[in-house]
């Protein structure tokens, strides 16, 4: 689905500082000649985000604000709580299992006394 311009995005514009510029890489003289590049940089938190994918302006814009958008979304989600869970008894088992191993592994590499 493209995009469109939504109030939330004509919102979130008025908070931006947007620049046009030419693109650089393959493309010839198109691409050389026209500003259709877009930065856009969300000034109350910095967030810098780029679109460069079209050969219209403002549908870089678009593209853009709407990466923008992802980006304070992204930022405000709460993560999900992490809770502890207990290790298995197998686990602990398996724990002490190796342990013993790794200590006669040890104990075994005593000096060797020569007769």
């Amino acid at each position: 689905m493209p995009l469109r311009w939504t109030r939330e995005l004509l919102d979130l514009e008025r908070d931006c500082r947007i620049d046009a510029y030419r693109s650089s890489g393959p493309g010839g003289q198109k691409k050389n000649k026209t500003e259709s590049s877009v930065r856009v940089v969300h000034l109350p938190t910095g967030i810098v985000r780029i679109a460069t994918e079209s050969r219209s302006q403002s549908a870089n814009r678009l593209l853009a604000l709407e990466r923008i958008r992802q980006a304070l979304a992204a930022r405000n989600r709460k993560p999900k709580p992490r809770r502890a869970t207990a290790p298995t008894r197998a686990s602990k088992e398996d724990r002490l299992r190796e342990k013993t191993r790794r200590s006669q592994v040890k104990r075994g590499r005593g000096r060797v006394d020569e007769d």
